[in-house]
C-alpha cells in the first residue's frame, strides 16, 4: 500500500514534534520528537523501532539485519502480536504471532499534551485481508504517548454479533551492553513455564541471569520488570497492565544461526520482556467489548 505522505502530514503533522517520512525499504514511519524523547512507529505493523529517551541511549533493539518488506515481520523495537501469540494452533500454516504486525495501520490521531508528551493513534480493523487469517470483526487500535516513559496500549474491540477469544503480545526487545552481564528483577517466587525444558517451575532467585537460550512464561504476574545493566549504568523499568503473563525471551548462539534476521551473535545484545495475553490468560470479548494491553516503559530513577 502506498501512503500519500502529504495528506498524512497535512492531516497529522505536529510541527516540530510529530512528521512523516519514507525510510526502510520506502516504508512509512512516523516521527516523534519532543522535550522528552523521539521515537519511530513503522505504519507496517505499528511497529515501534526506537525510543531514545532525551540525554542517553536507544532503550529499544532493532536487528541490523531486518528486513523491512511487506510480508515479512521486522525484528526487533516492538512488534504488536495479534491475534495469537506464538503459531497457530488450530493451523500452523498461519502466520507466527498472528496478521497484526504483517499488516499497514492507518494513523488515526495525533495530540500534543499539556505535560509535553506527545499521543499518536493507529488503527488496524477488520476487512476481507484479515478475515483470510481470522474470521471475526474487531478493531484493534496501538496507543502510544511519548514522554519520560514509553507508554503504548494495545486496545481491541469487539465489533462483531458473537464472542471472540484472542491471545496477543507487545514483544519488545531491549537493548543490552551483554546479555551476561545484565540481570531482571521482580520475578521472584513466580511460577514460570520453560518452554525449552518443558514444564513448570517457580523462580526462587531475586534476579533472573541469563547464560543460555531462554523462553519462560511467567503466570499470573503483573509485576514490573527491571533490567540491570551495569556496564551501561542504567536500569530499564519494564511495566504493564492488562496482562498478567510476562515472558522473557533470548535465543542465544544455536537459535540466531537458525533465523535469517538475526545475526549469530546478536544474542549477545538484547533480551525481550513482553507483556503477554495468552496461555491461562486469553481475552475473550463479548460483542461490544474491549479490553486492553498495556506496556510502560522507561528509566528507572
Amino acid at each position: 500500500m502506498k501512503f500519500d505522505i502529504d495528506e498524512l502530514e497535512e492531516k497529522f503533522s505536529i510541527e516540530g514534534e510529530v512528521g512523516f517520512a519514507e525510510l526502510e525499504e520506502d516504508l512509512v514511519f512516523i516521527i516523534v520528537s519532543n522535550k522528552f524523547a523521539d521515537m519511530d512507529i513503522c505504519l507496517y505493523g505499528a511497529h515501534i523501532t526506537n525510543f531514545k529517551p532525551y540525554n542517553t541511549m536507544e532503550i529499544l533493539w532493532m536487528s541490523p539485519e531486518s528486513k523491512f518488506i511487506e510480508g515479512s515481520p521486522i525484528r526487533g523495537g516492538i512488534p504488536v502480536c495479534f491475534p495469537w501469540f506464538g503459531p497457530r494452533k488450530s493451523d500452523s500454516s498461519k502466520p507466527q504471532h498472528g496478521f497484526g504486525r504483517l499488516m499497514i495501520w492507518d494513523v488515526t490521531e495525533s495530540s500534543s499534551l499539556k505535560s509535553g508528551e506527545t499521543s499518536v493513534k493507529l488503527q488496524l480493523c477488520s476487512s476481507p485481508e484479515t478475515k483470510k487469517y481470522w474470521d471475526h470483526d474487531f478493531c484493534a487500535e496501538l496507543i502510544v504517548i511519548v514522554g519520560k516513559t514509553l507508554n503504548v496500549t494495545l486496545k481491541v474491540s469487539n465489533t462483531s454479533s458473537t464472542d471472540f477469544e484472542y491471545s496477543c503480545a507487545l514483544h519488545s526487545y531491549f537493548s543490552l551492553s551483554s546479555i551476561e552481564e545484565i540481570s531482571i528483577e521482580g520475578l521472584q517466587d513466580t511460577k514460570y513455564y520453560n518452554q525449552l525444558e518443558p514444564g513448570d517451575f517457580i523462580q526462587e532467585t531475586e534476579k533472573l541471569e541469563i547464560h543460555k537460550a531462554e523462553t519462560r512464561h511467567y503466570y499470573d504476574t503483573e509485576t514490573a520488570c527491571i533490567i540491570n545493566d551495569p556496564v551501561f549504568n542504567r536500569r530499564i523499568s519494564v511495566d504493564k497492565s492488562g496482562s498478567k503473563i510476562t515472558t522473557v525471551w533470548n535465543p542465544w548462539e544455536e537459535t540466531c544461526r537458525k533465523i535469517d534476521d538475526l545475526a549469530d551473535d546478536s544474542y549477545h545484545t538484547f533480551v525481550c520482556i513482553e507483556a503477554v495475553n495468552a496461555f491461562n490468560n486469553m481475552i475473550k470479548l463479548a460483542p461490544g467489548e474491549t479490553h486492553e494491553t498495556s506496556a510502560i516503559i522507561g528509566l528507572a530513577e
